[in-house]
């Protein structure tokens, strides 16, 4: 760069900002009451002192708001602010070379009395200029000061301790720091996009069901069926019903019972073929309602606090109007005919996929996009998006962003069981949850290893999981033919490691065990294919325990936060330990899960009493929400039992430091 006149360069240096995601292409994500805590990297060349300011604003505001950042040490600086509504957010940081914090630093290392009176004077001109910028009051204030350090400076009689007590004045230095001077030594880093989610969006409980499976014994069950069923599932506790796909289900090449390929008269297909004379994605399988049906079971599950998700799989049956209309939207084989979907060895003839690199792509993805706002329109606000990294990346870029103009608290979970790089790009073109590898880590290794990814890796801040234990897609090795205990151990796992998860509804609370075949993930009478008559009232459901569970979740703010969660050490490898604490430090919950279903297990616990927010001097306690329970532990490592039969977890809130195991029997 060639000199020229002018303002010189900025001196200060803004570097490594955090967080970022990939360079700010894409947005780093919160949710509404959730800080942002933002970390940067400012220095300058030479001794002088440095400010930076965290700077933020809401898409589309002039004003920007500015959060003074501390100096951690190391040239490190934080600040944090919290996004006060849903929507797109900027954030930045400027530093600058401060004249004045500057000089107050150099003055307190004076001494002599002589450079004491020439370092006066030259406070007096900052003062005076920080006086020029301010209004009101603090403008007479700071012109009053200017003064009072001129008349000093040249005052023979003063003595060193005067003059000291004059320059670092606190109050002068608060007003004289609100009117810093940035007009020429300014330096700021670009501006970082943030996304901003409604709550659900960070904290959830699913309950997926077949609305056709919700009636009676021997009826096809209806939409009607599901809002009858809404305040039994608002008492356990969650609060997003999923459903999966209520379109009409194509009759050509329709899959029978057991995913067999040819159909059985009455076999009702599988929802995911979507699309028959009666219509397609816009409508409703008329053996399940209306549309007005669907504004029914919305409204009411809105009064309940829940949240419809409706399924969006961007797929066709042969018979879906759009292959008849739009063949262009698909890819041919050589002969002519569709490409149905495959995923080897698995073949899925009743489902034709788009081609979203057709010549008419422009028009396909709009009205792909239209069928989201028609869903909208009728008061959906949640989506499970099913295989989204089979449908092109900028398509989602695209459409997400489009919705979320008009509609920002909508919410997309990833329905994407494949690749971690292409789960983690879906998760930063949009997606507002993802689905995990959960149901496939069994061991404390390979939970802790994952989960301490999760939490803590790259993706912590655009990468939110939502964990299942179970799907209508996978019956995990795990829980075939497993116990309750195996259940049990499952749903603990799930619900407290993860602010979000869900549970393929009545095959879990029903302890549904059988597979297909030895070691496939298919169910037995899979209710993807066939109507299923669930007996909800049966003696083993796993009813009370989840509603206790989820009832422990809401309770407890440490749950909904996942970066907190720290592993804690164990002796024995079938126990896992963790420890979460809420951001305010105002709740601090212990788990430890027996992951062995058939035997009873024990021994010791490494803790962090630290960590814990209690006092390792004192005995604590450790209040067992799920049996009521309370256990007094002192130091750092404490001693559990769990038998899977009885509990195969101990979900504890940890309580105030106690002075002596006295005091405990005391209480107790």
């Amino acid at each position: 760069m060639t000199p020229r006149a002018g303002p010189p360069p900025p001196r200060a240096i803004v570097d490594a900002v955090l967080p970022v995601v990939d360079c700010g292409r894409f947005a780093v994500k919160r949710v509404v009451g959730e800080p942002l805590v933002v970390d940067a990297h400012c220095f300058g060349d030479g001794h002088d002192k440095l400010r930076a300011v965290l700077r933020w604003r809401a898409e589309g505001d002039a004003q920007w708001q500015e959060v003074e950042m501390a100096p951690l040490g190391n040239d490190e600086w934080q600040a944090a602010f919290t996004p006060p509504s849903v929507g797109r957010y900027a954030y930045a940081v400027t530093a600058w070379v401060d004249p004045f914090v500057s000089w107050r630093a150099d003055f307190e290392r004076r001494v002599e009395l002589d450079d004491l009176r020439v370092a006066l004077a030259v406070g007096a001109e900052l003062a005076a200029a920080a006086a020029r910028r301010a209004r009101g009051t603090d403008r007479k204030a700071l012109t009053a000061w200017a003064v009072r350090l001129r008349h000093d400076a040249g005052a023979d009689a003063a003595d060193a301790a005067a003059l000291r007590a004059v320059a670092l004045d606190l109050a002068g230095a608060e007003l004289a720091a609100r009117y810093p001077d940035r007009r020429t030594t300014a330096a700021s880093s670009p501006e970082y996009p943030l996304v901003v989610d409604r709550e659900r969006a960070g904290f959830s409980a699913w309950y997926e069901l077949f609305p056709r499976s919700a009636g009676a014994p021997g009826r096809h069950g209806t939409l009607a069926d599901v809002q009858a069923r809404l305040p039994a599932i608002a008492a356990m506790g969650f609060d997003v019903v999923y459903l999966p796909p209520i379109h009409p289900i194509g009759r050509v090449n329709r899959k029978g019972r057991n995913n067999a390929l040819e159909a059985e008269p009455g076999d009702v297909g599988s929802p995911w073929a979507i699309g028959a004379e009666e219509g397609g994605h816009k409508d409703v399988l008329p053996a399940l309602g209306t549309l007005d049906d669907v504004r029914a079971l919305v409204a009411a599950a809105t009064a309940l606090g829940i949240d419809i998700a409706l399924d969006i799989a961007f797929q066709c049956a042969p018979d879906h109007p759009y292959v008849a209309e739009h063949p262009q939207w698909f890819r041919a084989r050589p002969d002519g005919s569709i490409q149905y979907a495959e995923n080897p060895p698995k073949k899925y003839q009743d489902i034709y996929p788009f081609d979203f690199e057709s010549a008419d792509w422009a028009a396909l993805w709009i009205e792909l996009k239209s069928v989201l706002d028609h869903w909208i329109a009728h008061g959906v606000r949640v989506f499970r998006v099913d295989n989204p990294h089979t449908k092109a990346f900028a398509f989602w870029e695209w459409a997400i962003a489009e919705v979320r103009k008009a509609d920002p608290d909508v919410i997309f979970l990833a329905e994407a069981f494949t690749r971690p790089k292409v789960m983690h790009r879906l998760a930063k073109l949009g997606f507002s949850q993802s689905y995990t590898y959960f149901t496939w880590r069994h061991t404390r290794q390979e939970l802790t290893d994952y989960f301490s990814e999760l939490a803590h890796g790259p993706g912590s801040d655009y990468f939110r999981p939502n964990v299942w234990p179970n799907t209508p897609d996978i019956l995990d090795v795990q829980l075939h033919d497993a116990t309750r205990a195996a259940f049990a151990i499952r749903l603990v796992l799930a619900a407290t490691l993860a602010p979000n998860y869900g549970i393929y509804g009545p095959a879990f609370e029903l302890l549904e065990n059988r597979p297909r075949s030895p070691g496939s993930e298919e169910y037995l009478d899979s209710e993807k294919y066939q109507l299923r008559a669930w007996d909800l009232e049966r003696d083993e459901s796993l009813r009370d325990l989840i509603t206790t569970v989820n009832a422990i979740r809401k309770a407890h703010a440490a749950f909904r936060d996942l970066r907190s969660l720290a592993f804690l050490g164990t002796d024995n490898d079938q126990l896992i330990a963790w420890c979460k604490r809420a951001p305010a430090g105002d709740d601090t919950v212990l788990v430890v899960v027996n992951l062995d279903p058939h035997n009873r297990q024990s021994g010791w616990v490494d803790v962090d009493p630290e960590r814990l927010g209690i006092d390792p001097a004192h005995v604590w306690q450790l209040h067992d929400l799920l049996s009521g329970r309370t256990f007094a532990w002192q130091g750092r490592r404490g001693f559990v039992i769990l038998d899977p039969a009885e509990a195969p977890a101990h979900v504890c809130a940890v309580q105030q430091a106690l002075h002596s195991e006295r005091d405990f029997d005391r209480e107790h």
